[in-house]
């Protein structure tokens, strides 16, 4: 193993503050950035598009920043990243129309990459054995950041729409400063297609993604995987809306940044525990499987509940059902796929998925927005929870069809 790789041990920690810096901005406009385009004029429907924008975006640019990092180097390409970001949240924060928003999530869309290029670095500095212990960084500092920026911009929107901007871009800065000086310099590995942080398909390569499809376990997974992206983008793009249309708080005022980033902050708190141990137990007792079922069925009863609750109480508990549904889908999904797969195509399939989530980004914001917009709320949850529920449907088919899954 090369020097490089053996002190990978070193790289970590900075990878954990650049991971966690990066997220906390990013969960510190999630709750806001609804409210602060309806603040200058934008409709549900706008606001979907400015969640497509962006996501829209991403899916253009990050095979091309992957490509042009296995070629420079990932840090250059980092930080070229992070400064696009960083340049988002200032014109977020300075932005004095709905015009200059939507610019802001264009610029950090077409630069997004940081967290594909920060697990592509974690792949080059760490031997192909060792990279699933050192993945944990991501997911400790992802749960982390949920758990505290919601609630940061919460705290912060109740006195200006700019301060949980201005402290994002605050942060972000700080990232970049974070890679530039703590960073080490490391060559990226040879493509053995194992990579961990997924080399994405070209978005003109359909018939390389039906190809995928067309393998029976895999092809299934992948569609269980894009049924969980489309309630998960469903869900996280309406519910600021769907709150402040459905729900009031103290004073009799609609809920608005405080409240939903306060109930974003305590989904991250049970995502931490849900990741910190309570998973790993979950796996060896159940399996992914029977826990990817569970989740959908959790999500899928939350969703529906949240269609005709109107107080705090039954919103918390819905609130619950799916943070555990959201929280253990993902990571089981994701372990299914992988093993679905064979070896050598790892990468290509991880990379996939990001795909997917991409996709569903781009799509489902837009039907979130249209019924809002339209005042179908009750619509809005049960729609999230029917996709949850189809999730659950195959799931439950191939469990009784094993012949055919083995085939």
């Amino acid at each position: 193993m090369s020097e490089e790789r053996r002190g990978f041990n070193k790289a970590l920690l900075p990878i954990f503050l650049i991971v966690a810096v990066d997220v906390l901005g990013l969960t510190i406009i999630l709750p806001l950035l609804p409210f602060y385009a309806e603040r200058y004029g934008a409709s549900p429907q706008q606001v979907g598009w400015l969640v497509t924008t962006y996501a829209f975006c991403q899916l253009l640019a990050g095979p091309l920043l992957g490509r042009l990092s296995d070629r420079h180097g990932r840090r250059p390409w980092l930080i070229v990243s992070q400064l696009g970001t960083f340049a988002g949240f200032l014109i977020l924060g300075w932005a004095k129309s709905l015009a200059w928003i939507f610019f802001s999530r264009f610029l950090d869309g077409i630069t997004a990459g940081n967290l594909s290029l920060a697990q592509a670095y974690i792949s080059d500095v760490t031997a192909p054995e060792e990279r699933a212990k050192s993945f944990g960084v991501i997911g400790i500092a992802f749960g982390l950041g949920f758990l505290i920026g919601p609630a940061l911009s919460g705290f912060l929107a109740q006195y200006s729409y700019q301060y949980p901007a201005w402290a994002a871009a605050s942060l972000s800065l700080t990232s970049v400063l974070c890679t530039y000086f703590l960073l080490p310099r490391v060559k990226p590995h040879a493509d053995d297609g194992e990579a961990p942080g997924g080399r994405r398909l070209a978005l003109v390569e359909w018939g390389r993604y039906a190809d995928y499809f067309r393998k029976p376990e895999l092809g299934e997974t992948l569609t269980e995987f894009f049924l969980f992206c489309a309630m998960f983008s469903l869900f996280m793009s309406g519910f600021a809306l769907f709150a402040e249309r459905r729900f009031v708080g103290a004073g009799g005022l609609p809920y608005g940044p405080k409240q939903v980033g306060y109930l974003y902050a305590y989904s991250g708190l049970l995502g931490v525990f849900i990741q910190g141990g309570l998973l790993g137990r979950l796996v060896r007792r159940f399996g992914e499987r029977k826990l990817a079922a569970a989740g959908f069925l959790s999500a899928a009863a939350g969703l529906a509940a949240l269609a005709k609750i109107t107080t705090l109480g039954p919103l918390v508990a819905a609130f619950t059902a799916i943070a555990f549904g959201t929280g253990v889908l993902r990571p089981s999904l994701t372990s299914l796929v992988t093993r679905a797969a064979d070896r050598r195509e790892q990468g290509v399939v991880l990379g996939l998925t990001q795909s997917l989530n991409s996709g569903a980004q781009i799509v489902f914001p837009l039907i979130s927005g249209w019924l809002i917009e339209r005042g179908a709320l009750s619509a809005w949850a049960l729609a999230a929870g029917a996709v949850s529920a189809l999730g659950l449907a195959l799931l439950a088919r191939r469990a009784t069809a094993p012949a055919r899954v083995a085939a």
